[in-house]
């Protein structure tokens, strides 16, 4: 077995890819990335001992962040990086006990995870790697099964810390759940209840985390207003901005002004344009093209510059490679990575290659999170009370290439002229250029943000059910999820750790969740898969 991995949802055959991954990342990039996280398991036993001895290293709490987010499907394809991240990794793991020592905090029967030195070649890091394989980690299939979405959990929650940290926003508590959960991943003989706390608390810390990111997005930027946005192609040069990062696109908005070079936001980047902070950019021209998953075909032979700010990138064709850059902890194998102090080479290559010719294009709109739904709020309520509307419907998460995922697109456009969808992530691409209607002057469809974006829409819920002095499980509110990778995972143990049952989820189930472990999740949340829109929304509408 060359590798394996099964933290997408578009993983092999439903189980695990083996030969190389179906996201196209290689046996020996699969095998540094698990060996990244054995030895985060390590660090993560020292912070969490410091932790209880009141001891913070705040360098280490960064290197978890960046490394765990490091290892996110669509993240990292360089091998020689993802070494240097190892050894960088050894080097404050060494620094950190000597400190730990001098505040003689006593570290007696540590684990082997802790002891680990990363061999001086790549290829022998390698080999290193090939000993600690998610199928060796944990003989026991169904404590493995919540190991790895514990892991999985930490991934993504580690992607919306990170987003929130760069912006200047941080927190003790989430840190050192970082480190509490991978020490614990170190047991080799943990209990069932025990991983499932861990998973929950999992779910809660991302919570905090979330709200964490929502206040460094609009401390920084302002409150998303609901915002037009054209697909439409100006003439000139371009580059089109792919990702989540805000703070990348504010600096790219910044350095190229008055250069003559339109940004054009793509996929999850969408939502930026709601931003009052950031849709004062003239030269924010509009968005480009749709999902991640298509941007092969849609990045074919455009004379524009791309760039990629976090999980999004794929292995570029021939005709737009040489024009790819990568900023961040992104990074694939022959493209150029930039740093965002400095885009000066995304900028210059942009004018060499001409610019884009004009073009028309159609009008998506954005930008309805929470302050802009809860501005009206009180007309939602009249209209739910009246009749007028009946139910809502949260129909978002993460998209991918697998067949199968047709059916959000068909369950929106089958939901009836009564319903309100809220969505988010970039599964709404699917349907977000559907004229669904107004109710009483409240689009049918509500496009919260990013998936970085959750926290809007579960205080959108949550206000709901205040308003209405019931629980959320209570509403007129349904949730069907699409998954793809690591932040949907986070998201739906969030979802489970404030209770929310009933949860439809597709287009499959993850492939690291055992029967066994999904009959406790059905029993305890009555998870169900997504069947077919006509079925699923006569289950729904029935109660």
């Amino acid at each position: 077995m060359g590798m394996f991995c099964y933290q997408c949802e578009q993983t092999a055959m439903g189980k695990g890819c083996t030969v190389a991954g179906v996201c196209g990342k290689q046996p020996e990039t699969a095998t540094l990335q698990d060996l990244l996280i054995y030895q985060l398991k390590g660090i993560g036993y020292l912070a969490h001992e410091a932790f209880k001895a009141g001891i913070r290293n705040e360098e280490i709490d960064r290197f978890v962040l960046e490394a765990l987010f490091t290892t996110v499907t669509n993240v990292n394809f360089d091998d020689t990086a993802i070494a240097a991240i190892i050894r960088t990794g050894d080097k404050l793991k060494k620094a950190f006990r000597e400190e730990l020592a001098e505040h003689n905090v006593v570290l007696d029967n540590v684990p082997a995870s802790v002891n680990f030195t990363p061999a001086e070649s790549n290829e022998a890091l390698i080999a290193q790697g090939a000993e600690h394989r998610i199928p060796d980690s944990q003989k026991n299939e169904d404590l493995r099964s919540l190991q790895q979405l514990l892991t999985l959990g930490l991934k993504g929650m580690a992607a919306y810390a990170d987003h929130a940290y760069v912006l200047g926003k941080s927190d003790e508590t989430i840190f050192a759940f970082f480190h509490e959960a991978l020490a614990a991943l170190n047991n080799e003989n943990p209990t069932v209840d025990e991983l499932v706390a861990l998973n929950m608390k999992c779910g809660q810390v991302n919570i905090r985390t979330m709200e964490l990111l929502d206040e460094a997005n609009t401390g920084t930027y302002g409150h998303p207003e609901p915002s037009k946005v054209s697909t439409a192609w100006k003439a000139g040069p371009a580059i089109v901005v792919s990702g989540h990062d805000l703070l990348d696109l504010e600096q790219l908005l910044i350095q190229t002004e008055k250069t003559g070079v339109n940004v054009y936001t793509h996929g999850e980047m969408l939502p930026a344009h709601g931003y009052p902070k950031l849709k004062k950019y003239p030269h924010l021209a509009g968005h480009f093209g749709t999902a991640w998953q298509n941007q092969q075909k849609e990045f074919d032979n455009v004379p524009a510059a791309f760039l990629f700010t976090t999980n999004c990138i794929q292995k570029p064709r021939p005709s737009y490679a040489d024009h790819v850059f990568t900023t961040g902890l992104v990074a694939f194998p022959g493209c150029t990575h930039v740093t965002r102090k400095d885009f000066s080479a995304v900028i210059n290559k942009a004018k060499a290659l001409g610019g884009l010719p004009a073009r028309d294009g159609i009008t998506l709109t954005t930008g309805f999170a929470r302050n802009a739904v809860m501005g009206v709020a009180g007309t939602v309520i009249d209209a739910v009370k009246s009749g007028a509307i009946k139910h809502f419907f949260l129909v978002g998460g993460c998209d991918g290439a697998k067949p199968g995922r047709n059916y959000y697109s068909e369950f929106v456009e089958k939901t009836p002229k009564d319903t309100v969808i809220l969505t988010l992530a970039c599964g709404k691409f699917r349907f977000n250029s559907l004229d669904l209607g107004e109710i009483g002057g409240i689009p049918r469809l509500l496009d919260v943000g990013q998936c970085n974006d959750a926290y809007s829409a579960v205080k959108i819920a949550l206000a709901l059910a205040d308003a209405f002095k019931c629980g959320v499980n209570d509403l007129p509110l349904s949730f069907v999820l699409s998954w793809y990778e690591q932040k949907a995972v986070v998201i739906l143990l969030s979802l489970l750790s404030l209770g929310i049952k009933n949860i439809r989820l597709g287009p499959t189930l993850p492939a690291f969740i055992t029967p066994n472990i999904l009959k406790f999740l059905v029993e305890t949340f009555n998870i169900m898969p997504i069947t077919t829109p006509d079925q699923d929304l006569a289950a729904i509408l029935k109660k």
